[in-house]
């Protein structure tokens, strides 16, 4: 159900604790705190911050986070492309590796408008892109993906197959934008030292991937970097045109468990109902399990495992030591962190509390809409996100 829904609307005005649960919490003071934290480190800098709406997959959110209405945004899937470029948004990345069935839907959005451009990492795409360029004699932009951590995707920076690949795109009929990279391996990081050392092996690398294009004389106009960890320690951005970075919109407890945010900067929560009680074994149980929540259980190796959730009181203040120990499909299990010196409180059927996520763009997907709160438990807005490929 969409904000335009006569329920949705009637829902606007309500304190929180009579929504039917489980549904989506979004606080947006501080959602606009994190956005502008990350936008005054990046400002001395001399980038650009291109956003990455993968977790918020909303235009109301992400109109507070990019620089203009027609963006620049990047996007992780061609849905989002359609969404946000019905809104408005023109300036677009679509940032995973093109997929061949996918190119006629991006040939027909750009014939609708949209500047979006494709990332690849491989000759065979790059020749195949270069071919439906010339075929459809719309020059399709291009940057290549590089690999800077062995993280994920990505030619190496030295690896001369770099150049063939820009040297295809540009003879072929696509245009070489640049190069792109996404320090994915500062996940795993958990101190300033390691994510700064990260940040500049990222830039380091990428820099040296748009020296090698150019030094064969191909052009390279953009030179994007991106994870959340790195743009917040980044201390030297020579070299990069622009930063993508996605869930320090809502940061989550993956995030402050590895020392990018604190766990009070979290905006993102799920709304749950106690909805029984396993006495002998300490159990809550809620409404909300792993669908409401995901399977995601990025804590599990950090410090500090956070088990499903932190559990919050309504106001979005952490219960001592309550987390969620495990979730089934439709039923969540509340119970004292393993080790814990104090027993959660006694919470009665009926009671409703709010649940931090691992990960909230694992969490996010699980929902259709934002039920926006400021500073307090009053619903001030419904926002409808999307979902799916």
């Amino acid at each position: 159900m969409s904000s335009a829904g006569a329920y949705s609307r009637q829902e606007i005005g309500l304190a929180l604790d009579v929504l039917e649960t489980p549904c989506l919490v979004l606080e947006k003071s501080r959602l606009v705190a994190n956005v502008a934290r990350l936008k005054r480190h990046l400002q001395p800098l001399g980038v650009r911050l291109r956003p990455h709406l993968k977790t918020a997959k909303s235009i109301d959110v992400a109109r507070l986070v990019m620089d203009g209405a027609q963006g620049p945004a990047t996007v992780s899937t061609l849905r989002e492309a359609e969404y946000f470029f019905s809104h408005g948004v023109t300036d677009l990345l679509y940032a995973v590796g093109i997929a061949p069935n996918k190119l006629d839907h991006v040939f027909d959005l750009r014939r609708r408008g949209a500047d979006l451009a494709i990332v690849l990492d491989n000759l065979e795409t790059a020749q195949l892109v270069a071919a439906k360029s010339a075929e459809r004699r719309d020059p399709l932009p291009v940057l290549i993906e590089v690999d800077t951590d062995d993280h994920r995707s990505g030619i190496k920076p030295p690896d001369s197959i770099l150049v063939a690949v820009g040297r295809t795109l540009h003879a072929g009929g696509a245009v070489l934008r640049g190069v792109m990279t996404h320090a994915g391996s500062s996940y795993s990081l958990q101190n300033q030292a390691s994510f700064e050392a990260t940040a500049e092996q990222e830039r380091s690398g990428i820099v040296a991937a748009a020296a090698a294009l150019r030094a064969a004389g191909l052009p390279c106009p953009e030179v994007s970097v991106g994870s959340t960890p790195t743009a917040h320690f980044a201390r030297d951005l020579a070299g990069v045109t622009e930063v993508r970075a996605g869930v320090f919109m809502f940061f989550d407890l993956v995030m402050a468990g590895i020392g990018v945010c604190d766990i009070e900067d979290i905006a993102l929560s799920v709304l749950a109902t106690v909805i029984g009680h396993q006495h002998d074994k300490g159990w809550i149980i809620v409404d909300a399990g792993w669908m409401a929540m995901s399977r995601d259980r990025g804590t599990a190796r950090l410090t500090v495992d956070q088990g499903y959730g932190v559990v919050c009181d309504l106001t979005g203040d952490p219960i001592p030591d309550l987390i969620m120990i495990d979730a089934n499909q439709e039923h969540g299990i509340l119970a004292a962190r393993p080790g814990a010196q104090s027993s959660p409180p006694k919470l009665p059927v009926g009671a409703m509390v709010r649940i931090f996520p691992n990960h909230a763009c694992a969490t996010g997907a699980q929902h259709d809409r934002y039920y926006v709160v400021d500073h307090d438990r009053i619903v001030s807005a419904i926002w409808p996100r999307i979902y799916g490929w």
